[in-house]
């Protein structure tokens, strides 16, 4: 699967047209408007079930426990040079369906045989980008939680560099981002600092 000048968004908010969507559209504004392969992800629409940690990812490389919408998404997290991916903060932590998502991640790692086993990851060393934001209604960031770094630690693992972290507090009633303009404007410019990146990214042949 060859690496392609492309964005995926993934929104993993349960509730539809809420904060989460209204910032994720702002983060890939720049996306729509130029030249750059864009694919939006809602969980929420999705079936993704949760990994039974089988272990047969390990030998078959990808996820073969489930003919969910899984399989359609591997080959786009293949391609994308970038991801951005928005959540709410839900019990200190991602929602259930992002936390899924995640977990599922799991068949890009290639594991050695010793013990204890070594890993390494399929997406690493290729220039992969990630902007990354949660969500809440919590004012302090020790009860926002572990949301960023839900999301930031597996990204990492994986072979991504977290260009960008915005987490929003203080954040409940729906369209309320809206009238924060300072995060608006923050999420705008990390958007076209991603698509600027990937624009003048070479790939090796």
């Amino acid at each position: 699967m060859l690496l392609k000048k492309k964005i995926l968004a993934i929104d993993g908010s349960p509730r539809k047209n809420g904060n989460t969507d209204y910032l994720l559209d702002c983060f890939i504004k720049s996306a729509k408007n130029r030249k750059i392969g864009l694919k939006i992800l809602y969980l929420r629409d999705l079936d993704i079930h949760p990994c039974t940690g089988c272990e047969k990812c390990r030998k078959d490389k990808i996820c073969t426990n489930f003919f969910d919408d899984m399989v359609d998404i591997y080959p786009l997290i293949y391609e994308s040079v970038g991801v951005i991916i928005g959540t709410p903060t839900h019990n200190y932590n991602v929602p259930a369906l992002m936390k899924s998502f995640i977990d599922r991640l799991y068949c890009f790692y290639d594991f050695t045989d010793d013990r204890p086993r070594r890993y390494s990851s399929r997406l690493a060393n290729q220039g992969r980008q990630a902007i990354i934001f949660g969500i809440g209604e919590q004012e302090t960031m020790g009860e926002f939680g572990f949301t960023l770094e839900a999301l930031e630690m597996p990204l990492k693992a994986l072979g991504y560099n977290t260009m960008f972290k915005l987490p929003v507090l203080g954040i409940f009633d729906k369209g309320a981002i809206k009238n924060k303009k300072d995060v608006v404007s923050k999420a705008e410019k990390a958007g076209l600092e991603m698509v600027k990146y990937i624009e003048n990214i070479s790939f090796s042949k």
